[in-house]
């Protein structure tokens, strides 16, 4: 459940609007549930501690593994506490987090992403235009910093000291390469025989 409890009927609206639409437009990859308005249809989490954000995106195969989480924010509902309490839960999870918010709020969102250091996949906003709704990706993750984390863990792992009566990893590997053949000297061939002289005839 938010944080921000009362919304204006009209923001209300609009917000569960967004979050059917989005959840229409996932359902082609995951199994989608939604949390609209004071539902709690869906946790992430278990207990006490479970949160219920806007959309849970689920793997469509046996395992229904957590794949993603998007949270819906209006215009009141872009703050400190909502950033504290959510963002920053979803943003830790092992699971993509989407965040959409007003065009009017998109530079507040930022701003709170990025002084509570809160990782995100996606920010988008949406808009109005007569009776339709409007999406715009205003940022993406950059797919560096996941290789810069991958890179660090491998350098930490290579660093970790080996195991007692193991070698380390690059002797294994060393051990385990084939090794090179000894080039053997090449067989002289025979020298030509030279064919025999005809006897002369007396």
């Amino acid at each position: 459940m938010s944080p921000v409890l009362v919304r204006p009927v009209r923001e209300q609206l609009e917000h569960d609007r967004v979050i059917r639409l989005l959840q229409t437009r996932y359902r082609r990859r995951f199994d989608v549930g939604i949390n609209p308005g004071a539902e709690q249809n869906v946790p992430v989490g278990t207990g006490p501690s479970a949160l219920y954000p806007d959309l849970v995106m689920n793997s469509p195969d046996r395992g229904h593994r957590l794949q993603a989480v998007v949270e819906v924010e209006s215009g009141e509902s872009v703050n400190h506490l909502e950033a504290l309490s959510q963002w920053k839960y979803f943003g830790a999870l092992r699971a993509a987090f989407y965040l959409y918010v007003p065009t009017g709020s998109v530079d507040s969102a930022r701003r709170l992403l990025t002084e509570y250091d809160i990782p995100f996949t996606e920010i988008w906003s949406y808009h109005t235009i007569g009776d339709q709704l409007r999406f715009t990706q205003i940022a993406r993750a950059r797919p560096e910093a996941g290789r810069a984390a991958s890179a660090a863990r491998s350098a930490r792992a290579a660093k970790a000291p080996a195991e007692p009566g193991r070698r380390p990893a690059a002797a294994r590997a060393a051990k385990a390469a084939p090794r090179p053949s000894a080039a053997r000297p090449a067989k002289k061939k025979p020298a030509a025989r030279k064919p025999a002289r005809a006897q002369k005839r007396k």
